[in-house]
């Protein structure tokens, strides 16, 4: 027994010893499973995945972290011996040599960036035209945003979303404490009367206040507060809930000019420094004109030079040569919409559409065909000849038109409101043709939504139905989006059915064309004769 009992021990011993270094080696490589790094300066690792949820401890920049789970964007990990959530926008893999920078620009003209991804949460500031933003994550048609400093929401329908391969870099947003220093930024106040603080918070003293309408430098930025420098160049700090942001104007002209553009009537271009592209894929052209050669295609954030303008162009500086670019297209270093000598600023005389400007949008293109009528035409590009017809009547009539489309492109729907918006317009009017299952049913129809449309819908109803011979539907409202979230006056007209043959067959000819918006125009000009 006893001999037993010493070979038992002794496999024990050989077990146990052949098993320890086995144990430590599993140790080890549990310590080296680190796959993520802390990239903000300070990061919270709290007890649950999201911002309200407490803190357990705070982590450093470079601090190496374990990832053991996910949830949106937030990310489980084992941090030493505390385990926890950390937003995984301030984190990177430690593998990663590069990441994928995305940038948002602003297509229109005070985009509210907003706390939370819903227009009823509060707003933080406003992008302008061309303002450009540090693209942090995507929820649904929700973009969330660091801009200057300034982190929150906005809608993805009115931006245009870029990517650029970068090496990591700290992007300190959300939870990071330290202060951004934004370059040619000025903050507006928007409530009656401010308080300017020593520091950036609400208990701090209180040094002085500002006024609605007052705009102030911009010095830096920390979470929602913005120091601003005021009254003979004192500085304090102000919630940033309380005002919008813009981009500072720069007054220095350029001097040089083109001979293209010097004997031309040109928009006033003498303050501009440059011009932003706010659509992907935007045409610069030999001349001033949508029918000119396109010399190259650019996408949204691409700045170029102004050198002159021509109509409603800007002349640009390329690499070799220079191009021209539609004023609708872009943004300027000021921030404003530039067009031709018929601005709103020259009374409007009776009979004359001088000072109004008005958005012509041509209904489908591009990959949308519309409908397709009985005989195979294509709603989208009797759409873009109807309107690009009306847009000559109105620009002779003295008015500023700017089509949503001027070639067979797609357009989304937010993004043809958008240019309405941008551009302050008078009226927006929207061309489309009708179809049904029934092919017997025939007839035009002038939609609007609200009583701040039902004016123009009429009028231009009536201008239609004394121009075109076929069968007056009347105005109806209609639940178009184009209609529903235009601030602006907004029509839709449906230029009869393209599913009725014999109706096909009329409203496709040039004759039918040129009655149409003749109607149209006349109803446009009765209108604003009739509301002066």
């Amino acid at each position: 027994m006893t001999t037993k009992l010493i070979h038992k021990t002794i496999i024990f011993v050989l077990l146990l010893a052949f098993l320890i270094p086995s144990i430590s080696n599993k140790e080890l490589v549990f310590a080296d499973t680190s796959d993520l790094k802390v990239t903000g300066t300070i990061l919270h690792l709290r007890e649950g995945p999201g911002l309200s949820y407490p803190i357990i401890t705070t982590l450093k920049e470079g601090d190496m972290l374990t990832s053991i789970g996910r949830e949106g964007d937030w990310i489980q990990v084992k941090a030493g011996n505390d385990e926890g959530w950390v937003a995984s926008w301030l984190t990177a893999s430690i593998n990663e040599q590069q990441t994928i920078d995305k940038t948002v620009i602003s297509q229109v003209d005070r985009l509210n960036i907003r706390t939370e991804p819903d227009i009823a949460s509060p707003v933080l500031g406003q992008l302008s035209t061309g303002n450009q933003a540090t693209l942090i994550t995507e929820s649904g048609e929700w973009a969330k945003i660091n801009w200057n400093g300034l982190v929150g929401w906005v809608s993805s329908d009115y931006v245009t979303i870029n990517e650029t391969t970068e090496k990591t870099t700290t992007d300190p947003v959300v939870e990071v404490s330290t202060t951004t220093e934004p370059k040619g930024t000025t903050f507006t106040i928007l409530v009656d009367t401010l308080n300017v603080r020593k520091k950036a918070d609400l208990t701090s003293k209180k040094i002085g206040t500002v006024s609605n309408g007052q705009s102030f430098k911009v010095l830096a930025q920390e979470h929602n507060w913005v120091q601003i420098q005021y009254n003979n160049k004192k500085t304090g700090w102000v919630y940033s809930f309380y005002g919008t942001f813009s981009d500072s104007v720069k007054t220095t002209a350029k001097t040089t000019t083109s001979s293209s553009s010097s004997s031309s009537t040109s928009p006033s271009s003498s303050s501009l420094e440059s011009v932003t592209i706010i659509y992907n894929g935007t045409n610069l052209r030999t001349d001033a004109t949508t029918t000119a050669e396109v010399v190259k295609r650019v996408d949204a954030g691409e700045t170029y030079p102004i050198v002159g303008a021509k109509d409603d162009f800007y002349e640009i500086q390329l690499e070799d040569k220079t191009a021209f670019v539609a004023n609708w297209v872009v943004s300027t270093s000021q921030n404003t919409v530039v067009t031709t000598s018929n601005t709103k600023s020259e009374p409007r005389k009776k009979g004359t559409l001088n000072g109004l400007t008005i958005v012509v949008d041509a209904g489908h293109g591009g990959n949308d065909h519309g409908t397709t009528g009985q005989r195979g035409t294509d709603e989208k590009d009797l759409t873009l000849k109807t309107a690009s017809l009306l847009a000559s009547k109105l620009s002779a009539a003295g008015a500023n038109v700017v089509m949503t489309r001027e070639s067979d492109e797609y357009v989304a729907l937010r993004k043809r409101v958008s240019v309405a918006h941008q551009h302050d317009a008078d009226a927006f009017i929207s061309i489309h043709y009708d179809a049904t299952d029934n092919s017997s049913v025939s007839g035009f129809t002038s939609y609007y939504l609200n009583n701040n449309q039902k004016g123009l819908a009429e009028a231009i109803h009536n201008g239609l139905a004394s121009k075109i011979n076929i069968k007056d539907r009347g105005t109806q409202e209609g639940n178009y989006l184009v209609l529903r979230e235009n601030r602006q006056k907004a029509v839709l007209l449906e230029l009869g059915f393209l599913s009725n043959s014999n109706e096909e067959r009329i409203i496709t000819t040039a004759k039918f064309r040129e009655q149409a918006t003749l109607g149209i125009y006349q109803g446009i000009l009765d209108y604003f004769d009739a509301n002066e």
